[in-house]
Order: C-alpha cells, then sequence, then structure tokens
C-alpha cells in the first residue's frame, strides 16, 4: 500500500468521527510500532526551508522561534541550529516522543499542543514561526481558524512567519485530501491579524509539484 493511502484511511475514518485531528496519532502510534510510514518524514529539514534561511540569513541571536506540526523534529531541528530558541509542538503525543528519541542532545522545547487551542503565553511571543504543510493537512472548513492561530503566534517588531504549502490553482477542482492545497488567496489569508506580506512564491519543487513559500512581518 503506498503510505498516502494509509493517511488518507485515517484521516476519513477520523472525520467521520468527527475528529479531524485524530488520525494523526493513529499514524505515528502504527509507524512507531513498525506498521506503516509518515510519508512526509524526509529524516531531514524541508529543503524549501533551508533554501529560503540560506536566502535570508535571518538574525537569530537572542531570538524566539517556533515550529508548528512539528511531527519528528526534523525541521524543529534545522531551525534551532540556525541559533533560535526553538519550541516545536505537534498534537500528537506519539510524535513528540519520538522527536525527542529521535534527537536526544536536542535543545529544542518539544510539546503537545493544538493548533486550535494553543497555550495563551504563545501570543505574539515568536521571532521566527514555520508552518510547513500543517493547515493543509486538515479539512478545509478550518482554515480560517487555523490560519489566524498560526498568525497571532509572530511576534511584534519584526516578527517573521514562514510558510511551505502545497499550491492550489484558482479555479482547478478541489481534491479529497488530505491534503488540502492552498491557493493564492489562501496563503494571503496568513497577513490577517497584522502581518504585511513580503513575499508569495510558487516554486517547482519536482516536476508538476509546486509548493508555495511565502514570508510574513509583523512590524
Amino acid at each position: 500500500m503506498d503510505p498516502r493511502d494509509r493517511v488518507n484511511i485515517l484521516a476519513q475514518e477520523a472525520l467521520k468521527e468527527g475528529d479531524p485531528i485524530g488520525w494523526f496519532d493513529r499514524l505515528y502510534t502504527e509507524a512507531t510500532a513498525g506498521e506503516a510510514i509518515v510519508p512526509w518524514d524526509r529524516g531531514e529539514p524541508h529543503p524549501l526551508l533551508v533554501t529560503w534561511a540560506q536566502a535570508t540569513k535571518p538574525a537569530s541571536a537572542g531570538k524566539s522561534a517556533l515550529v508548528v506540526g512539528c511531527g519528528l523534529g526534523n525541521d524543529a531541528e534545522f531551525v534551532s541550529a540556525l541559533g533560535f530558541a526553538t519550541t516545536a509542538f505537534d498534537v500528537s503525543q506519539t510524535a513528540i516522543d519520538s522527536a525527542r528519541e529521535r534527537y536526544p542532545e536536542s535543545t529544542v522545547d518539544y510539546r503537545v499542543a493544538d493548533l486550535l487551542h494553543p497555550p495563551a503565553d504563545w501570543h505574539h511571543a515568536f521571532d521566527l514561526v514555520v508552518e510547513i504543510f500543517t493547515v493543509q493537512a486538515l479539512p478545509r472548513e478550518l482554515r480560517p481558524a487555523l490560519t489566524a492561530s498560526v498568525s497571532q503566534f509572530v511576534a511584534a517588531g519584526g516578527g517573521r512567519l514562514v510558510v511551505i504549502a502545497g499550491r492550489q490553482d484558482e479555479g482547478e477542482s478541489l481534491e479529497e485530501g488530505p491534503p488540502w492545497r492552498m491557493t493564492h488567496a489562501d496563503i494571503e489569508a496568513f497577513a490577517a491579524n497584522g502581518l504585511d506580506t513580503v513575499s508569495i512564491t510558487p516554486v517547482e519543487r519536482r516536476p508538476e509539484v509546486i509548493d508555495w513559500v511565502a514570508e510574513f512581518i509583523r512590524r
């Protein structure tokens, strides 16, 4: 079975149960038992995040970062290596346990948290926020709340948000996810809640696979 087929089965079961986030921990639990594969676990940071960091060289001394939906920790470890005091969270306890096991010497503060109900003290608390493929992994009807939640993590005075997501063309037939890819308007919505758009760029990651790389700032 294609690993993504198992993702779709678990996601559809969870949606029928009225629990759109429940499938994440089920998948990570099966993966820990060797019964499934986490298809987005690359064993390394996302290449578009690496490219963004190489191009922008973000100042990190004395600054904090938050990685949204961190999974097994690859992107969080990369952000930490840039010099940020990094917090990373996932809704799956199993994913967080696995990340801590994978990186036993890590300085990343790995947490279990729900993007729809994040800790109150994370409001405007981080100089860099990284969101990769998390919002698009949840149903479209949750997108406004998820987008707003991500945006509110960004600190005032130059805090930045980096979003990487699969591109959905305007007018293209909507797919039955996950993932539910994002249109340009979906990406622009991250600029609500006081953020300014720095850039929204489509990048062809591989033939016929185009992702958005977007950056926002809170002045």
